[in-house]
């Protein structure tokens, strides 16, 4: 685990400095930085045929962003329970890091209701950094617990009822993330962040988990 932890900062790094020099590009200090609105499809296809290219080129990293991390979760497994763990772990660590370096390179973001854009596949998704960062806690968490059964020899045993819990609050943190993507995408101001589906989510996945690892103890 400590060697994902460490490859999670490390990628986080290159990460946000990839980020920042797209903010430098598109968002200059000068002109205020990073801030919504943010620019539509349209902008970007007015710009030229250079910057429809860098959005294409954008997407494949984010894309390639996840398999990056699905992989080392993968590598520093010896079976499917520890590549999740180490997966949500490595994420987890990622993207608060992620933050960490940003407010270390460019002073940004002011605080933790400041909001970000987080990922545009499918969809652009947005909130402010203070959802995220609970969802890392909740994966670093999840994850450490599980490498623990793991490591004395006494696997945590999620079945499909559970398991078809926890992935429908994945669903429902997703959405909420997603929920103001036409809004953003034709350019405007957020709208309040849905943090009743977000926290629904959230606690349907944390119940599951806590009602397997309840039935693991006993």
């Amino acid at each position: 685990m400590p060697a994902v932890i460490v490859w999670a900062i490390a990628f986080a790094f290159v990460e946000s400095a990839v980020v920042e020099y797209l903010r430098a590009l598109y968002y200059p200090l000068e002109r205020g930085g990073f801030q919504f609105p943010l620019l539509t499809l349209d902008d970007i296809i007015a710009l030229g045929e250079e910057h429809r290219r860098r959005l294409v080129i954008e997407l494949g990293r984010e894309f390639s962003t996840l398999v990056m991390l699905a992989t080392i979760g993968m590598a520093a497994a010896r079976n499917r329970r520890e590549a999740w763990a180490h997966f949500m772990i490595a994420f987890g660590v990622w993207d608060i890091f992620y933050y960490i370096w940003l407010k270390i390179f460019i002073n940004w973001p002011a605080g933790l209701m400041t909001w970000d854009l987080l990922f545009l596949i499918p969809v652009p998704w947005v909130s402010p950094v203070l959802a995220p960062v609970i969802i890392s806690l909740f994966m670093i968490l999840a994850g450490i617990v599980v490498l623990i059964c793991e490591a004395r020899g006494q696997p945590l045993q999620v079945g499909r009822l559970h398991w078809a819990v926890l992935v429908s609050g994945g669903v429902l943190v997703m959405v909420s993330f997603c929920w103001d993507y036409p809004n953003v995408m034709d350019g405007g101001l957020p709208n309040p962040f849905n943090w009743p589906l977000f926290s629904a989510g959230l606690v349907l996945s944390a119940a599951a988990f806590l009602t397997v690892l309840a039935r693991h103890r006993s």
